[in-house]
C-alpha cells in the first residue's frame, strides 16, 4: 500500500487530501509545516509528496531542497496559488517532479500520483552505482560527484540527468525526452528549465564549459553524452 505524504497548513484542504487518498487505498501520513515535514519523510520514507509552496517559516521550495539535499528520491507533487511560469521552473529546479496550481481538480492529482507511483514502480532495478569520465567520477549511490578528486556539489536531479545520459550514452537525446524521462513530463509548455540544467551541469563538470567535451549540443535536436 503505497504511503502518500500531504504537505498543507490549510487543514480543510489536507482533510479533504487525506479522504480522497485514503479512499483510493493510499496510507497518509499529513504535516502542517516544513519543519515538521522533513522530520517525518526521513523518517516514514513516504512514496510520493504533495508539498504546499506557500508554508509557515520554511517554504515548500526550501522543504523540497532538503529533502533532496537528504537523498530523498521520491515523486514530489508540488501545489500552489501562484501560476506563473517561473514558479514552476523554480520548482523542477529544486527537485519537484511534478506542479499543479490551486484550485485544482482532486480527480486529476489523483491521475498524477498515479501515473508518478507507476512510472517509479517501473523504473529498473539496476543501478548504475559509480561512474567515470574525463577528471570526473560520479558515485550514483552516495550522491556524490569529484572532478580532479576535489568533491563538487551536485542536485538529486543533476545525478538524475547524467544517470539518464550515461545509459544512454552517445544517443541524441531531444529536451522533450528528458522531460520526459527525468522529471516525467509527456507535455510541457517550455525546455527552458533543460537548457538551465545541462548549463549548470556545464560549468561544473567540464573543464571549459564554453566548448564542451562531454555533454554536447546537438542543433536543432537536443544533446548528446559521449564521456
Amino acid at each position: 500500500m503505497p504511503k502518500i505524504l500531504i504537505v498543507e497548513d490549510q487543514s480543510d484542504l489536507a482533510n479533504g487530501l487525506e479522504i480522497n487518498f485514503k479512499k483510493e487505498g493510499y496510507r497518509v501520513l499529513k504535516a502542517g509545516t516544513g519543519e515538521s515535514a522533513i522530520d517525518i519523510a526521513i523518517r516514514e520514507n513516504p512514496d510520493l509528496v504533495v508539498l504546499d509552496v506557500m508554508l509557515p517559516g520554511i517554504s515548500g521550495l526550501d522543504v523540497c531542497r532538503e529533502l533532496r539535499k537528504k537523498s530523498i528520491d521520491v515523486p514530489i507533487i508540488m501545489l500552489t496559488a501562484k501560476a506563473d511560469e517561473i514558479d514552476r521552473v523554480v520548482g523542477l529546479e529544486v527537485g519537484a517532479d511534478d506542479y499543479m496550481t490551486k484550485p485544482f481538480s482532486i480527480r486529476e492529482l489523483q491521475a498524477r500520483v498515479r501515473a508518478h507511483l507507476r512510472r517509479r514502480s517501473a523504473q529498473p532495478t539496476e543501478s548504475l552505482a559509480k561512474y567515470r569520465f574525463g577528471t570526473v567520477e560520479l558515485d550514483f549511490e552516495k550522491y556524490e560527484a569529484t572532478v580532479k578528486g576535489a568533491p563538487v556539489e551536485m542536485t538529486q536531479k543533476e545525478f538524475e540527468i547524467m544517470r539518464f545520459f550515461i545509459r544512454h550514452r552517445g544517443d541524441v537525446v531531444t529536451r522533450d525526452r528528458l522531460l520526459n524521462e527525468v522529471w516525467g513530463y509527456d507535455d510541457y509548455p517550455t525546455t527552458r528549465t533543460v537548457d538551465t540544467h545541462i548549463l549548470k551541469l556545464r560549468k561544473k563538470l567540464e573543464q571549459d564549459p564554453a566548448n564542451p567535451r562531454f555533454i554536447l549540443s546537438v542543433y536543432g535536436e537536443g544533446y548528446k553524452f559521449v564521456g
